[in-house]
């Protein structure tokens, strides 16, 4: 395997988020008697904001208004003042990757904003030469176009690059940008379909660490 640069997905890879994400939206339905449709929900992992609103609304119609300002209020009330754990692996990884002097970016289908405030919480803003999010791009995950943007910004051809995701909409849009794929499934198990891709599918990213320093 030779790459000449890492960029990593965020929620549910470098910070455990989905967990609470999941938790904070069932939560918003039952609070306005609404059905928690689990199946759809995970649909929408590594989708951006526009992805989610489309299939969120298919599934809630005029309910998705007070339903998405109940999530967001709740969930921005944690996010944006505490500090989301690190998933397993995700520093040693990054302090491998930066003494070997490899560029590592960020792709993550979070708006910027927030996106800066998760890492930042997380103390592990520090370790990203760019980041590269959902509200830059005209067509979200599944679609290749953020992780082809965030080569483009490191200035690496996207074939050079690995590309580190949990979900498999991540995965999908990382593969079609033909990177060197790892994904690291959280909430979402990957289907017969994705498996078939490929990829490398491990654990956690301390396997993913052990096997590059294998290579």
């Amino acid at each position: 395997m030779n790459f000449k640069a890492a960029i990593f997905d965020m929620d549910g890879l470098l910070l455990d988020t989905e967990r609470l994400c999941m938790r904070i939206f069932k939560q918003a339905c039952e609070t306005l008697n609404l059905p928690f449709h689990k199946d759809t929900y995970l649909s929408i992992i590594g989708r951006n904001a526009a992805g989610i609103e489309t299939i969120l609304h298919n599934a809630y119609g005029d309910d998705l208004p007070k339903l998405h300002q109940e999530w967001q209020l709740n969930y921005n009330a944690i996010t944006h003042y505490q500090a989301i754990a690190l998933k397993d692996g995700v520093v040693e990884l990054l302090q491998w990757l930066k003494a070997n002097n490899i560029p590592i970016s960020v792709a993550t289908s979070t708006h910027k904003d927030l996106a800066k405030i998760k890492l930042k919480l997380a103390g592990i803003d520090g370790y990203f030469d760019n980041l590269t999010c959902g509200c830059e791009v005209s067509n979200g995950k599944p679609d290749p176009e953020i992780y082809l943007l965030a080569a483009s910004r490191l200035g690496i051809e996207p074939r050079d690059c690995l590309a580190f995701e949990d979900s498999n909409n991540g995965v999908i849009a990382a593969v079609s940008a033909s990177m060197q794929t790892f994904q690291i499934p959280d909430l979402v198990t990957p289907s017969d379909e994705i498996i078939a891709l490929g990829h490398d599918i491990q654990p956690s990213l301390h396997h993913v660490l052990q096997s590059l320093k294998s290579q």
